[in-house]
């Protein structure tokens, strides 16, 4: 099983579409114009409309600052990923200041999100793991180190033991992401 990894430190960023903040875009697949999974690391600087996408089901989970207001509900660091309907570009308040947000896009399939507080044994066409703050992914007999804001990804994965340990146990900063066509 072979797994490809990227972190947002390593990603140059660029303005959204509706200009109210940055992003840096982790991951477009299969393709970078046709992608069925977009994932990115987003800085909101300023309150205001989230950009349409519709038919595409949204995940969004604070990674760093305050917090803001999405449909009148708080998201702050910790909270687990909020699912929206892309088309509804609800309008987002900051909390107290800018905003760093993880966010996942998906438009043809069927994605899962959840904490990596557990063993995953995949089977599943694509799966992922998002960490805030790094650590380790263990697959099969291998270990690999990741940087904060890393996404690791793996196409048609063997069903083997993957297990994430993030640098604080009691935090869960960290998510598995399965997709699969249906």
């Amino acid at each position: 099983m072979s797994w490809s990894k990227v972190s947002a430190a390593d990603v140059q960023p660029q303005a959204w579409k509706n200009k109210g903040g940055l992003t840096r875009e982790l991951l477009a697949w299969p393709h970078a114009h046709d992608w069925a999974l977009r994932i990115s690391v987003g800085r909101v600087e300023q309150d205001g409309p989230f950009s349409a996408f519709p038919g595409v089901h949204r995940w969004l989970a604070v990674v760093g600052g305050a917090g803001l207001r999405l449909f009148d509900w708080p998201q702050s660091m910790g909270d687990e990923p909020l699912r929206f309907d892309g088309g509804l570009a609800p309008e987002a308040a900051l909390i107290k200041g800018a905003t760093d947000v993880f966010n996942v896009m998906e438009r043809r399939g069927n994605l899962e999100v959840e904490p990596a507080s557990h063993v995953l044994l995949p089977r599943t066409p694509w799966v992922g793991l998002f960490t805030v703050e790094g650590g380790l992914l263990e697959h099969g007999h291998r270990a690999m180190p990741m940087a904060p804001l890393t996404l690791a990804w793996c196409e048609d994965p063997a069903a083997q033991s993957c297990v994430f340990t993030g640098p604080d146990a009691s935090s869960s900063h960290a998510w598995w992401l399965t997709w699969s066509p249906e």
